[in-house]
């Protein structure tokens, strides 16, 4: 009996470790449900349903609007609008990156880590599909044709680098120490969103006078900017659940809420971009740096390319059949009371 007890605290344990969110209480999918489980648990209430939800179904908007530029406005004619096609696409990859990685996530804990890999890489893509419009549209009249300007670009590539290795690295640390593999994670996405939002931060709060792009388009900024601090603050605090553990189990905790955000905020974004892009076209054309393949489809792919690499590097352990892997399961359960570590 003192065996079969301590065999089930084990059990729990590494549960905790690897699928526990904090706060939740109730709602967790079997850790090892098959990938039919995953697929019918879309209609079935558990505590991930809504975050699968609230990313997949705005996935398809954002895929029409998309095909609203390639297809009607014939963007391949027109190299002024390539920045707005890497924008949208990774407007569609990233929310259907997470929305996959919250259905299969619970097969297995490899499993888990390699679909969550996939998703920091599309947030990833996404900060850099950002400043790439940013580059091209966004920029305030003062700073365009600067040499921050001219190295926007590579400095958020390589931001964009940095956050995917970061926030992969970061489910590794998390099971010694959970706050610190939270903290990590954090500043992985925090840092590119603000290299990103430079010149942005600057045109709306603090340049003054001439060259200081005050238009109408500014109040959409403000939207998308405040939504995007409550999307960080969100995602950081584990509110409200953390004032009522078990009461915001299936609806109204902190993830979901961050992904309403989230998409709130790129809906705006996009807004705001696309009135930009309109609005100064003509300026931005005889006055910016010229829009290329190298500094829109170029650098977008080099970013794929990149984090793709950074994704299987993290991966491939998880997949070979080390003898580490194959002893890993066993490991576990044998040793997890002992502190073994995953």
């Amino acid at each position: 009996f003192w065996l079969l007890v301590r065999l089930r605290n084990q059990f729990n344990f590494l549960f905790r470790l690897v699928f526990h969110e904090d706060s939740i209480i109730s709602g967790y999918r079997h850790p090892r449900s098959s990938a039919t489980d995953c697929i019918l648990s879309l209609f079935q209430l558990t505590n991930e349903t809504l975050n699968i939800w609230t990313h997949f179904l705005p996935t398809w908007y954002f895929l029409w609007k998309l095909m609203t530029v390639v297809v009607i406005q014939t963007a391949w004619q027109d190299t002024f609008t390539w920045p707005l096609v890497v924008y949208l696409l990774s407007c569609c990859i990233y929310p259907l990156a997470s929305s996959c990685a919250h259905t299969f996530s619970s097969m297995s804990a490899r499993a888990r880590h390699i679909c969550f890999f996939f998703d920091y890489g599309a947030l990833s893509y996404y900060s850099l599909g950002s400043a790439v419009t940013y580059s091209a549209y966004v920029f305030p009249d003062k700073w365009v044709g600067s040499v921050f300007h001219r190295c926007y670009l590579p400095v958020a590539l390589v931001n964009s680098v940095i956050c995917t290795s970061l926030a992969c690295y970061s489910r590794f640390p998390e099971y010694q120490s959970p706050k610190f593999g939270k903290i990590l994670r954090v500043f992985a996405f925090a840092h590119p969103f603000l290299f990103d939002n430079i010149p942005l931060f600057y045109r709306v709060f603090v340049c003054v006078g001439e060259g200081c792009t005050d238009n109408d388009t500014n109040i959409l900024h403000y939207y998308h900017i405040g939504l995007a601090f409550l999307t960080g603050f969100l995602f950081a605090t584990h509110l409200p659940e953390r004032l009522a553990p078990g009461s915001f189990d299936y609806i109204g905790h902190s993830h979901q809420l961050f992904h309403v955000c989230g998409i709130l905020g790129t809906h705006f974004q996009m807004q705001a971009i696309e009135q930009d892009m309109v609005t100064r076209r003509h300026w931005l054309q005889t006055q910016s740096l010229p829009v290329s393949f190298a500094n829109s489809l170029g650098v977008a792919g080099l970013c794929v390319v990149l984090n793709l690499s950074i994704i299987i590097l993290y991966s491939l352990p998880l997949l070979l059949p080390s003898a580490e892997n194959q002893n890993m399961g066993k490991c576990d359960i044998k040793n997890a009371y002992f502190n073994c570590k995953l």
